[in-house]
């Protein structure tokens, strides 16, 4: 390479890293009424929950809401991580701009970590012969601890494997910020860099660090989905035996982690000031993720259903009553066209696809859609009364449709805005755009002449 050519990359790649820092610098009256309004909701939320704490912890009914917006939590905001690191795998450069947005999701791990805790007093012990996956005691040889302390252990070591992976990728980035700002920011990001220097030692600590980060979190957060689904829902509800449903749960988090992501990206472009990186090429990237992963959801939902349908037995055919056919038909089927109708017959349009405002407008139907799904199936089956040891018997009688009263609107209100409010707040520490990352694109870009134009040429890392 030549010298000038040389000389003009280093300038290129030094005025890349000044914008960026100083763009994460700045806040905005925008950003100052976002952080208050989410935080006025987020508060109205906390009175919510004191209002439903009033009803006790024994009626598992009256929680169905609260337990339905935790489970949306951990299937949109926990899961939105793993564009960063399934993209990352792949080497591919398009998603450099947003795998830093991507991994400050891993922040709301706290907060939904938080939400656990009472679940946990919800949340009936085995001594009163509720089923569990992992074991069956008789009398006195009921472990009181167990499943609390599994899924426990589980969800604080996904919320850790969380911030480690956000730390270890930001360190570059926060040695940045202490050498050249100042104030509290340039305290605060002295303490995280903890020596970071750039030697060749710790940029190789950090590429394999997070891929190693990456890989733990994708199994933790399929083994926490696994936990959840099992123990918090199916052995709830008497006859619902289905080996397929943690998979289905899980795989749902992967559609509803990329919707979350096409929404962040949307918001960062339109509002956060953020056009110049966020660009077509992460749309049309992630809406071609969006659509492939909406088929895999009819997939995951009509083997599942097979199970229960052809099974034909009274309590396999009372828990579709219950969460199919019965009084959750509607949300069912509004959740159905969201997350499958509605992308199968628009996303295979590419104007519609490749385009800055259809993947994000979809990516809202699925995330609407994802929550109406939650509340069918937690809503649902924590309104079921029948005594849990029956297991093969079927339901007594099917519940009603459990409406929410204003402590669960608030709850649901205050539990999402305080999510959000969480993300914001990150962006503040952490640049919601990876800064390392896009100076390391600049040394794999090259033009180059070719005939009568010129052309990008993209060099592949490793």
């Amino acid at each position: 390479m030549a010298t000038g050519e040389h000389t003009a990359r280093l300038a290129e790649r030094a005025e890349v890293g000044r914008d960026l820092l100083q763009r994460h610098e700045r806040s905005g009256s925008l950003f100052k009424r976002a952080v208050a309004l989410f935080g006025v909701l987020f508060i109205l939320g906390i009175v919510g929950f004191f209002m439903r704490l009033s009803d006790g912890v024994g009626d598992r009914a009256v929680w169905g809401y609260y337990a339905a917006v935790f489970a949306f939590i951990l299937t949109t905001a926990q899961a939105a991580p793993m564009v960063a690191i399934a993209t990352r795998l792949t080497k591919g450069h398009w998603r450099r701009p947003i795998s830093r947005a991507a991994e400050i999701w891993t922040l709301v791990g706290l907060f939904n970590l938080v939400l656990f805790i009472p679940l946990l007093w919800i949340l009936p012990d085995l001594s009163d012969g509720r089923r569990t996956l992992w074991f069956w005691f008789e009398g006195d040889k009921v472990p009181s601890y167990s499943p609390h302390i599994w899924a426990s252990a589980a969800i604080l070591f996904l919320v850790i494997t969380g911030l480690a992976m956000l730390w270890v990728s930001c360190l570059p980035d926060l040695a940045a910020i202490r050498d050249r700002s100042n104030g509290w920011r340039q305290r605060w990001a002295g303490r995280l860099a903890r020596g970071w220097h750039g030697t060749s030692a710790q940029w190789n600590m950090l590429h394999h660090r997070t891929g190693i980060l990456g890989a733990l979190y994708f199994m933790m957060l399929v083994f926490v989905h696994f936990l959840i689904s099992v123990d918090f829902l199916m052995t709830l509800v008497p006859g619902w035996i289905d080996a397929l449903f943690p998979a289905t749960h899980a795989a749902n988090a992967l559609q509803a982690g990329v919707a979350t992501m096409l929404l962040t990206m949307f918001f960062l472009r339109r509002f956060g000031g953020y056009a110049d990186y966020i660009t077509l090429d992460q749309m049309w990237g992630l809406g071609k993720l969006l659509f492939a992963l909406s088929l895999l959801w009819f997939w995951f939902w009509f083997s599942s259903f097979n199970v229960l349908w052809y099974g034909k037995k009274p309590s396999e055919q009372a828990v579709l009553e219950l969460l199919t056919k019965g009084p959750y038909l509607p949300i069912f089927m509004a959740a159905f066209i969201l997350n499958f109708v509605v992308p199968l017959f628009t996303m295979i349009w590419n104007p519609l696809r490749k385009s800055l405002w259809g993947p994000p407008l979809i990516a809202a139907g699925v995330l609407i859609g994802t929550f109406l799904d939650r509340v069918r199936l937690y809503v649902g089956g924590y309104s079921v009364t029948t005594e849990l040891k029956a297991h093969e018997i079927p339901m007594e009688m099917i519940p009603a449709t459990n409406m929410p009263d204003i402590a669960d609107v608030l709850i649901v209100l205050g539990a999402i805005s305080g999510s959000v409010l969480v993300y914001l707040l990150g962006t503040r520490i952490f640049p919601v755009i990876n800064i390392w990352e896009q100076k390391e694109l600049l040394m794999y870009k090259l033009h180059k002449p070719f005939h009568r134009t010129e052309v990008l040429v993209l060099g592949k890392p490793e």
